[in-house]
């Protein structure tokens, strides 16, 4: 069976290069993220920070702090019964992991790692809503504590360092996919 793979960190690490990454390798890469933007498109609304935190928190105050897995677990399942490869972009809370480590025993919790000051310089730059270095450390404290994402970024089978240039996180993720390939995780 393959190991479904869960990408893991904080905002401005690298998932969703990685995400990239794995799509280039024949993954299939379900971002956590689609959830919220296809409630707010359902809705009827333009996407926005405003709005996408609007159903962010609805979600959650609907379904629980494992909303996001939950919603995605029909996808995961399907991709997984028709022998496909997959990568999860933005797993978040301790809630989602256990609820998906209890649906799908094959679970690898990926970490990729940058330094606050990294991702601050990033998240300052990036053209998809770009934050202040204020607001990217209110986001990191957020995270932490209102959505509790330290507990699966502190277990993950695998961390990543992403300071460096693309093609040294390339060749990082490389040794990360050997080793899920010779069943080392």
């Amino acid at each position: 069976m393959n190991k479904l793979i869960a990408i893991v960190g904080m905002t401005g690490s690298g998932k969703t290069e990685a995400g990239d990454f794995f799509k280039n390798n024949g993954y299939e890469v379900l971002r956590f993220g689609s959830v919220v933007d296809d409630a707010v498109k359902a809705a009827g609304l333009p996407w926005t920070p405003e709005n996408t935190a609007l159903y962010r928190k609805k979600l959650r105050e609907d379904l629980g702090m494992a909303a996001m897995a939950i919603k995605m677990l029909p996808k995961i399942k399907q991709l997984l019964s028709d022998g496909k490869k997959i990568a999860l972009d933005g797993l978040y809370s301790w809630e989602e992991y256990e609820f998906l480590k209890k649906e799908l025993s094959n679970l690898v919790l990926l970490c990729i790692y940058a330094s606050p000051r990294v991702r601050y310089e990033r998240l300052g730059v990036r053209d998809d809503r770009p934050f202040s270095p204020a607001e990217a450390r209110e986001r990191d404290e957020n995270e932490v504590v209102v959505t509790n994402k330290g507990g699966p970024i502190a277990i993950a089978s695998y961390l990543v360092k992403n300071e460096g240039t693309k093609e040294e996180f390339n060749r990082e993720l490389e040794k990360f996919l050997e080793l899920l390939q010779n069943d080392s995780l």
